[in-house]
């Protein structure tokens, strides 16, 4: 995205040339202004996971109603029982032979329901192993962890199931399908994160500061992304196995990639979302409820499953934002990305709110991945400032928005 020179408080902001950032040690404060909540079908559901089915609808799992959820992108919701009770239900994705599958944690079984609400249920070969998340394999074939059993599942469409004990155990929790073909998994109780061939081979990697690592997704960059609730880091692991480490303020638990190229997570503790660049500035969004998994949506959207009873629809906008003041010279850090046309505003507010000067307005292509680039401006002694960029579709359409608060006083 290239930039140009602008006015600001009777000066000109100067674009330089975009640069890499490092890792943020603290994460940067957003909002959003649009937002959605749909109620679902299924009264008191409490949701676990979420994924956009074949038929460009939303599907998810509802526990205490022991029901799978259908939402179109227009917040119509249809429930479907499953025949288990108390089944337990919680992770769901779409297989390769058009259906949903998704697991029975309670019940000790995967299911397949197809697109008009046929359900059918399968038993894991051990008794009692807890299948938690599910993922469509490179191979064909369902993928999926046994959290109980300590063990990794596998189960064709036709139902046949092979089942691969995870060494050293660990409770595997998240799984998804790695750029290298492989299928990359946590191990939530002994911080390891797995790798296994479509043929059965694991290879761990333990994590040296990590804890806690729950859901896992595949970025943009090749490597993978995990959430990690105990030690309050979003990590990051290549496919040679090489981690960093990205601190973060709140408990992430599930995660996704985003069509913005970032990763989305959840903070259902905080009841936030927040979204990592892949050169990891962090930020953090209010949410109206209390999120739990997280999908990236038909429509271009993040979809989140949230108690009480509702899916939440945010758009995939973010700024990467952060702001500084030193000699004379205010600083402004972007890593923004956005997957449709936007408007780019930047506001400076004063201590009371009130805007100084005209603000700067620039119209910008979509930016995929997420791109840094920094603004630095000859500023005046105004004390305290309120920098506020925001993303809008038009007038009054405000897409995403973040703030930084800024001493100007020299």
């Amino acid at each position: 995205m290239r930039t140009t020179a602008w006015k600001r408080v009777s000066a000109l902001w100067l674009a330089v040339s975009p640069l890499a950032l490092a890792g943020n040690a603290m994460a940067q404060t957003g909002a959003y202004d649009n937002i959605t909540e749909y109620p679902t079908a299924g009264a008191n559901g409490n949701y676990s996971s979420i994924t956009t089915g074949p038929d460009g609808a939303l599907w998810y799992t509802e526990d205490i109603s022991n029901s799978i959820g259908r939402m179109t992108t227009t917040g119509a919701a249809t429930a479907y029982p499953v025949p288990t009770p108390d089944s337990v239900l919680f992770g769901i994705a779409s297989g390769p032979d058009g259906a949903l599958w998704f697991t029975e944690y309670g019940a000790g079984k995967t299911g397949r329901i197809s697109t008009t609400g046929t359900i059918a249920e399968y038993a894991t070969p051990t008794a009692d192993s807890g299948p938690t998340f599910i993922v469509a394999g490179p191979d064909g074939a369902l993928w999926f962890t046994e959290f109980n059993a300590n063990q990794i599942g596998r189960i064709t469409t036709a139902g046949q199931f092979t089942e691969y004990p995870v060494p050293g155990g660990g409770n595997p929790a998240g799984i998804t399908v790695g750029s290298d073909g492989a299928l990359w998994f946590t191990q939530q109780n002994n911080n390891t994160i797995g790798r296994i061939t479509t043929a059965g081979a694991i290879t761990q990697f333990p994590l040296a500061t990590g804890k806690g690592p729950y859901g896992i997704a595949s970025g943009a960059d090749g490597a993978l992304w995990f959430a990690e609730f105990t030690s309050l880091q979003i990590g990051r692991i290549s496919t040679a196995g090489v981690v960093t480490q990205y601190p973060e303020s709140q408990s992430p638990y599930w995660i996704t990639a985003g069509p913005d190229g970032a990763l989305w997570f959840t903070e259902h503790e905080a009841n936030q979302i927040g979204r990592i660049t892949t050169s990891g500035v962090v930020t953090q969004y209010s949410a109206n409820a209390t999120p739990y998994g997280i999908a990236a949506g038909p429509d271009g959207a993040l979809w989140t499953v949230e108690d009480p009873s509702e899916l939440g629809r945010a758009p995939a906008c973010g700024l990467g934002f952060s702001a500084s003041f030193a000699g004379g010279t205010l600083t402004l850090d972007f890593d923004l990305g956005i997957d449709t046309p936007a408007t780019l505003n930047v506001l400076v507010l004063n201590s009371a709110g009130v805007p100084i000067g005209e603000p700067f307005s620039k119209p910008i292509s979509p930016v995929v991945p997420p791109q840094a680039f920094t603004m630095t401006n000859p500023f005046p002694n105004l004390g305290t400032v309120t920098v506020r960029p925001i993303l809008a579709a038009g007038p009054g359409q405000p897409i995403c928005a973040e703030a930084r608060t800024v001493n100007t006083a020299p």
